[in-house]
């Protein structure tokens, strides 16, 4: 793990590990990819051809979800690509080969902490209704932030499907609720005083109108009792459910595959930047693509200690 420090504040990244394991793989002199993973890109057990050497592939995995620690814009790819360990194909690895490419454009690329920051926790929730074309379940995303800086992050497959995007929304905002809770017991343990809810956005009104109404009807009886968590603690101001555009929804690049431009957005968003290259961002301005309760991270020019 390596540490960038200026007066804007600190940030974490593994340049030296994404390089070696490059040049391990012999793709430090492969062309650059400017996404993780190809826009719609549909991969399932039965795309192309099997291969029967999987050890370089269980290998190559087990390094690139080390690095999704601090690396949250990988964390899709990587989630969606592990269900292929038992079932490999030449595309699941094509397809990995493409992260790598896209880490040797983004090497120096981490997680920032402004210095100027406050104790306030708030989250993004999301899904992918039926994604997965084996199973048809739906993959859940969603993140959290320390004030402006990101904090936690998750892309998973619900562990059943769901008859509507409805239904599998609210599985997502259940899963993003329990961490909520779980973040506040943390604060708790460490003296952290946090006084209001923590607040998490979600781009699907049938769901937040569903957390909203106590009654139980028909069009509820196929949700699970356990996702009712949500409704719990809305009702007991743990935490605050808002509505947000699709369009400003920062969770797409832990649900989704996405094109350049959006995904490059959506970097901005969570405060991932390029402390080696900041002039990579060329013209791209942050104040176009800041959404309400986004946070608004600067460039960095300078940074004065590296460890």
């Amino acid at each position: 793990m390596e540490v960038a420090r200026s007066n804007q504040g600190i940030a974490l990244y593994q340049r030296k590990y994404t390089l070696d394991f490059l040049e391990q793989t012999d793709l430090l002199g492969s062309k650059p990819a400017s996404t993780s993973m190809e826009y719609n890109s549909n991969l399932h057990s039965k795309s192309g051809t099997p291969l029967k050497d999987i050890t370089s592939y269980r290998r190559l995995l087990g390094k690139l979800l080390y690095l999704t620690h601090i690396r949250p814009d990988i964390s899709f790819v990587v989630s969606s690509l592990s269900q292929f360990i038992d079932s490999l194909t030449n595309l699941h690895y094509k397809a990995a080969t493409r992260v790598l490419r896209y880490l040797k454009s983004t090497s120096g690329h981490g997680i920032f902490f402004p210095s100027n920051n406050t104790t306030t926790i708030q989250g993004y929730s999301n899904l992918d209704w039926a994604k997965c074309i084996d199973t048809r379940r739906s993959i859940t995303g969603w993140c959290f932030f320390l004030g402006n800086a990101l904090i936690f992050w998750k892309s998973k497959k619900q562990n059943t499907y769901s008859r509507s995007s409805s239904e599998a929304e609210y599985r997502a905002l259940a899963m993003a609720t329990c961490e909520a809770k779980w973040l506040l017991f943390l604060f708790r343990d460490l003296d952290i005083p946090h006084s209001k809810p923590v607040s998490i956005f979600c781009d699907n009104n049938s769901a937040l109108h569903i957390s909203a109404n106590p009654i139980f009807h028909e069009r509820t009886k196929n949700i699970d009792v356990g996702c009712h968590v949500v409704r719990e603690r809305v009702l007991n101001n743990t935490i605050h459910l808002l509505p947000i555009h699709t369009s400003l929804q920062l969770t797409d690049i832990f649900t989704k595959s996405l094109s350049p431009s959006p995904f490059l957005k959506n970097l901005t968003k969570l405060g991932i930047i390029d402390i080696h290259a900041p002039s990579l961002r060329g013209s791209v301005k942050n104040e176009d693509f800041i959404s309400p309760k986004s946070p608004n991270i600067q460039p960095i020019e300078e940074w004065i200690e590296n460890d």
